[in-house]
């Protein structure tokens, strides 16, 4: 895991000595273990993990005015200072809107200002320590520093509202470790802590984005082009990927590297997924320049983009997704590889794996992830979030109602209405859209607080039904419903007590759902990079980027209300680039492979998954009753009609928590007591002790 870490002293004296750490209150010096340090005294900042070379800026402009940049940018030096230049008039936008992804510190005397992005992909931490405010882009450095405890009330609200801003809030899975909310900074003066938005949030009462419909996938086009073209402008030479691992018998330099979980030198994409990571592909190999190198093949074709094709043997239904994806790969600038995997690669397949900063759902599919990107290049493009920025959410209807664009309704709802075969479809559609539109924000939240509070979560099925249960300000997750009632009357409480504070989320029902539906993705996305991540190998998702999220906003809601709007717009940034000759049925929805692929899974291990609920850490928290969670895994694994999602919910965090309370040593080092081995956090909350977090 790579992170930074800093912090701001109300201490006019600096608080590091030398380049070895920093002093707290009681005196103990400590500084991140197997950290670089970019500044010192009087607000120190670190780059801890395997950061490589080029991912690494600061730019300086006196001792105290400088600009620390981690990730990939698409900035120049040069763009880097006037940048710093402007920041000291308090400017942020602009720290946001170079393209790729990257988290941007600026120190201006005594003044450190954070900048998060827009996704959430690249998020930031705070606490306050040592008379002063310690942050960092991950959550469990923090967690250690201050010695915290489990936050039980936020993990109660991850299982009962994942994707409701107002039961998470700013909170972590640690006591006294905040988030920076997607699109603000963190601002730091002398210590003082102050959270800034620099995104503007139109008012409910203008009108949604009205920019010209070709205008603006132009503009998508223009920001994914540079959002690829700032990963193929990087210098690509990874540490170590250049030595050939030694002599195996029968087997080639790269798949040497696959066998020892390297990565192949170069960039890489995949092309199972969806249309998303296909038109990256496409769109690195049609950039000018080399995008990668593919070696031991003997194919003789030199500079190629490396493309990776999931092959789930154990899933059927994949053939014309296969199809499509070899017609893409003849491409000559393509070399395609597909991965055969089994029941090995299937969810729930191996539970083993790292710690991650929190749980997240992709816990219980890391190894099928990795079987899939060890084969792939040492950069690898992936389609990530493009659903969430270019797809209208349902609640969208009701935005249109807003402004009056009901005719923009008619197709989405016809889809609807072929889809379930009902002609009542588009009234109850039309009734519900409208039926948002007119709620407050706060009926909305306090309506959902109700539901959870009498665990009412029965939905009508289908995709109609989904479409319908989607039309609210807030809905309870999908595990919800095998929580205690202890715990959903926290999470509840915890909802009620934001409708009592000032104002709202000042946007739409549809674009506020859309945002938080972005959010919530590429939190689940950080724990899939951290749960499987292969040595010396980059996941990039240029969809997740500030500048690709802004020009996806500016489409308008009838454009991307219609159906097959996501596969329209790619295929018309692919033809803006060039690329014209796409094979058939390209774009199609793929996720029904996916579901199958998590029934499957959970069949297969359904006995493993029992065992680990015998006496799971989740019931001693008093967030579940152990029988009733073995109860619904059986009968899923039967093929009851039960929310899978939810599942792999309760699974994911009860492995975090073992894994977490199983962990000894700490990300910090420099005094005797934090070169002990203490396990964060290692004390789980009993029943009744569920209000200590909040």
């Amino acid at each position: 895991m790579r992170w930074l870490v800093g912090w701001s002293s109300t201490a006019a004296r600096p608080s590091v000595v030398g380049s070895a750490g920093a002093t707290g209150g009681d005196g103990e010096t400590v500084h991140p273990v197997g950290s670089q340090l970019l500044w010192g005294d009087p607000d120190p900042l670190w780059a801890v993990g395997d950061w490589r070379a080029d991912e690494v800026r600061t730019v300086t402009v006196d001792e105290r005015t400088r600009i620390a940049v981690l990730g990939t940018c698409g900035a120049s030096d040069e763009e880097l200072r006037a940048g710093l230049l402007s920041a000291r008039g308090g400017a942020l936008r602009h720290l946001t809107a170079w393209s790729g992804s990257y988290t941007a510190v600026v120190q201006v005397g005594r003044r450190i200002t954070v900048a998060g992005d827009l996704a959430g992909a690249r998020p930031v931490f705070h606490t306050p320590w040592a008379d002063g405010t310690a942050y960092a882009t991950a959550a469990l450095p923090l967690a250690d520093l201050i010695e915290a405890h489990l936050d039980i009330g936020h993990l109660a609200a991850l299982l009962a509202a994942p994707d409701v801003p107002e039961a998470l809030h700013d909170s972590t899975p640690y006591q006294g470790v905040r988030r920076v909310p997607p699109g603000h900074a963190l601002i730091l003066r002398a210590g003082a802590r102050e959270i800034a938005g620099y995104e503007p949030v139109a008012s409910l009462a203008v009108a949604g984005p009205s920019a010209d419909p070709d205008g603006a996938v132009d503009a998508v086009r223009d920001a994914l082009v540079e959002a690829v073209r700032a990963r193929l402008a990087a210098p690509r030479h990874v540490p170590g990927t250049d030595i050939d691992p030694g002599p195996v018998p029968g087997m080639g330099p790269a798949e040497r590297r696959a066998a020892r979980g390297m990565p192949v030198p170069g960039i890489g994409a995949d092309l199972s997924g969806g249309p998303a990571s296909g038109t990256l592909a496409l769109l690195a190999a049609g950039l000018p320049g080399m995008p990668g190198t593919v070696l031991g093949h003997g194919t003789g074709a030199g500079e190629r983009l490396l493309a990776v094709t999931f092959n789930d043997l154990a899933v059927n239904g994949r053939e014309a997704e296969l199809e499509r994806a070899g017609a893409i790969a003849a491409n000559p600038r393509l070399h395609h590889v597909v991965v055969a995997a089994g029941e090995d690669a299937l969810p729930y397949a191996d539970l083993d794996g790292p710690l991650t900063d929190e749980p997240g759902a992709a816990l219980v599919t890391a190894q099928r992830h990795r079987a899939r990107l060890t084969s792939g290049s040492a950069d690898h493009f992936t389609g990530y979030g493009a659903r969430q920025v270019l797809d209208a959410h349902p609640a969208r209807l009701a935005d249109l109602l807003m402004d009056r664009k009901r005719r923009h309704m008619v197709r989405p709802v016809a889809a609807l209405a072929k889809a379930d075969g009902s002609v009542m479809v588009p009234a109850r559609v039309y009734g519900a859209a409208r039926k948002l539109a007119r709620m407050p924000h706060r009926a909305g939240v306090e309506s959902l607080a109700q539901r959870l509070l009498h665990r009412r979560f029965d939905e009508p099925g289908g995709v109609v039904g989904a479409s319908l249960a989607a039309l609210a300000w807030a809905r309870p997750g999908p595990a919800a419903r095998w929580l205690t009632g202890e715990a959903l009357a926290e999470v509840s409480v915890r909802l009620q007590d934001t409708t009592m504070r000032p104002g709202g989320p000042g946007q739409r029902p549809g674009e506020f759902r859309a945002r938080a539906a972005l959010a919530r993705h590429a939190a689940d996305l950080r724990v899939l990079e951290q749960a499987a991540e292969v040595r010396f190998q980059r996941l990039h998702a240029p969809f997740l980027d500030n500048q690709v999220v802004r020009a996806c906003r500016a489409l308008p809601e009838s454009l991307r209300v219609q159906p097959g709007a996501r596969a329209s717009i790619l295929r018309t940034v692919l033809e803006g680039a060039g690329v014209a000759d796409l094979p058939p049925g390209w774009g199609a929805p793929s996720h029904a492979s996916n579901a199958a692929a998590a029934r499957t899974g959970l069949r297969v291990a359904v006995d493993d998954l029992v065992a680990l609920f015998d006496t799971p850490l989740l019931a001693q928290a008093g967030l579940v009753e152990a029988h009733v969670v073995r109860k619904a895994l059986r009968s899923a694994a039967e093929g009851a009609p039960l929310p899978l999602d939810g599942l792999a919910d309760l699974v994911s965090t009860e492995l975090w928590l073992r894994r977490l309370l199983s962990r000894r040593g700490t990300c910090w080092t420099g005094t005797p007591a934090r070169q002990r081995a203490v396990p964060t956090g290692s004390v789980v909350p009993q029943r009744g002790a569920l209000g200590a977090g909040r």
